[in-house]
């Protein structure tokens, strides 16, 4: 016979109500409590039925993650953060990687809100506002990471894309470059909106201006970087003799055309990276990297779910999560800069 919710409570030592809020996933209880619910559960292998406490308490226990990609390292962490801190509460990340795709993420935002999910977080293409708006009305908790598009309703976790640029830039300006290539993605989305900012933003400081000779933005993707390598350098204008490559997803692309091409980093060419991946220490040369902070962004991303999922009037909040506070809280991770051996001063001719 199935093992019954008042038995894992008699287990545990604790009421029925109590027993429910651990299983449920509520942080409204101790950690000895929960742990002691949990231990029952697991012993006497209690399976709830989801579908029937969903119906009672309108909860769902999943949280749905809507992703560009993975090939982005920073995404790769945040996502694997989140799974993990997500399940300590009792929650199932519903992952939906979307490949910047506006019509396959408007399906999976359809799909979240059908399923009535708990909360939501969204790497969002900027082009299904209205949907999210509707996800946001229906009592959803929002939670924009990494982009947060115009009207987006819901907290915002982000990078400092504009300071890490500035940071990346002004290393490249104090080893003596001038001339200072930029490959980032589109002035459409945060990132290749901020990035492009901080880097005009150094060069100006130091009295320069952004060449738009040597200047690539474009989407995010490993063809776009080699094809912006071989446009900045393919031909027969003077190369420059450093590169920002502010494009993550493109930066695959930008190290094969640099290798194709015979480029010896840094002797002939220095190089920055924006967002930190594992590989790219283990490069030749290991690659200078602006670290956005992506552990503290999927960190930051779970506790701002949590707390909003945990005010709703549902699960026993002081106040509703679709009132004022639910839009405009914008939260910040600072960046920081790794420098290896891909930098250096520009050659002598």
């Amino acid at each position: 016979m199935a093992v019954t919710l008042d038995q894992v409570a008699d287990a545990a030592g604790v009421s029925k109500s109590t027993a429910s809020r651990v299983l449920s996933g509520s942080g409204r209880v101790s950690d000895r409590t929960r742990k002691a619910v949990q231990s029952a559960a697991e012993r006497l292998g209690y399976r709830p039925n989801r579908i029937a406490s969903g119906l009672r308490t309108r909860r769902s226990n999943l949280i749905g993650l809507v992703i560009t990609n993975l090939v982005n390292a920073s995404f790769h962490t945040i996502t694997g953060v989140l799974q993990q801190r997500l399940d300590e509460f009792g929650y199932q990340v519903l992952l939906c990687v979307t490949d910047a795709d506006p019509a396959r993420e408007r399906r999976y935002l359809e799909m979240l809100l059908d399923h009535r999910v708990d909360g939501l977080i969204i790497v969002g293409t900027g082009d299904n506002n209205a949907m999210v708006r509707e996800v946001s009305a229906a009592g959803i908790p929002v939670v924009n990471l990494m982009r947060s598009p115009d009207g987006a309703p819901g907290d915002s976790v982000m990078a400092a894309d504009h300071e890490g640029a500035e940071l990346a830039t002004r290393h490249l300006l104090d080893l003596g470059h001038r001339r200072i290539a930029f490959i980032g993605g589109p002035p459409t989305v945060d990132s290749g909106r901020d990035r492009y900012a901080g880097f005009a933003a150094a060069l100006a400081a130091a009295g320069l201006q952004a060449d738009p000779d040597l200047c690539v933005r474009g989407p995010y993707t490993v063809p776009f970087g080699a094809e912006a390598v071989m446009r900045l350098m393919g031909g027969a204008v003077p190369w420059p003799t450093a590169l920002y490559s502010a494009n993550h997803e493109a930066t695959l692309g930008v190290l094969g055309a640099l290798v194709q091409l015979g480029v010896q980093v840094p002797d002939q060419l220095s190089l920055v990276c924006h967002e930190a991946a594992p590989w790219l220490s283990h490069w030749h040369p290991p690659v200078t990297v602006v670290d956005s902070g992506a552990q503290d962004l999927g960190e930051l991303a779970a506790e701002q779910i949590l707390r909003r999922v945990n005010s709703r009037p549902d699960a026993g909040g002081d106040h509703d999560s679709t009132g004022p506070e639910a839009t405009g809280r914008l939260i910040r991770v600072g960046s920081r800069l790794v420098v290896r051996q891909s930098t250096a001063p520009p050659p002598v001719n």
